[in-house]
Order: structure tokens, then sequence, then C-alpha cells
């Protein structure tokens, strides 16, 4: 399986911006498509952008459009996630998730290896 590690966390003030990356490694990532999810304390684990493999099509949660944008570079086997105009709602564990098989990209049960998680807290 493909080992996935996610970097670019932290604490930013309320409209604030980070980066997050996702650095694969193990199996070819342009087999993958490729998730972002996070999870607050007591909350479900929820997709919040999605891209295929090939780059192609996206999917974002309504609560983040227009302010997060995923993008991925096949050749440097890293995912980003830019992340604008934050807010203290954004707080939680970012999660990226990856899947070889098809289907919706939002679907969470489909993505079967994931990172560790990367803590985003944006105050307020």
């Amino acid at each position: 399986q493909v080992q996935l590690v996610e970097s670019g966390g932290g604490l930013v003030p309320t409209g604030g911006s980070l980066r997050l990356s996702c650095a694969a490694s193990g199996r070819t990532f342009s087999n993958y498509d490729m998730g972002w999810f996070r999870q607050a304390p007591g909350q479900e684990r929820e997709c919040v952008a999605a891209i295929r493999r090939s780059g192609g099509n996206t999917h974002y949660a309504d609560s983040v459009k227009g302010r997060f944008a995923t993008s991925r570079d096949n050749a440097k086997n890293t995912m980003y996630l830019q992340m604008n105009n934050l807010k203290p709602k954004s707080t939680a564990v970012y999660y990226c998730a990856a899947r070889s098989t098809g289907g919706v990209l939002a679907n969470t049960s489909l993505y079967d290896c994931w990172g560790q998680g990367t803590q985003v807290t944006v105050s307020s």
C-alpha cells in the first residue's frame, strides 16, 4: 500500500491561510484517487476535498467551496490543500487518504490508506 505523510498544519488566526501537503511513497501515486478529510473532537470524519488520480476532477464540501483548493503533482508524489479565509469551525485534525478503486470521491469508506493527520487550529 501507499504510505502517506501530511505536513503544514498549525495555528492561524481567523481569516488566515495554510497549505497542507501530503507526500506519498511506496506505490505509484498516479494510480490513486486522493482525498482530504478532517475530524474535529466529537464529530465524524468528513471529506473536505478530493481529486481524481489524473487530477482532472475534484470534489469539495459545501462548507469549504471557494476557500479551499486541492491539487496534486504526480511527478512529485504529492497532494496539496490550500486553505484560505480559515474559520474557527475549520479547527480539526486533517488527514489525507488514498484509494486505488473508483467511485464517488467523497465516500470516506472507499479510502483504505490513511496518513497520521496534522492539526489545524484557527483562533477566534
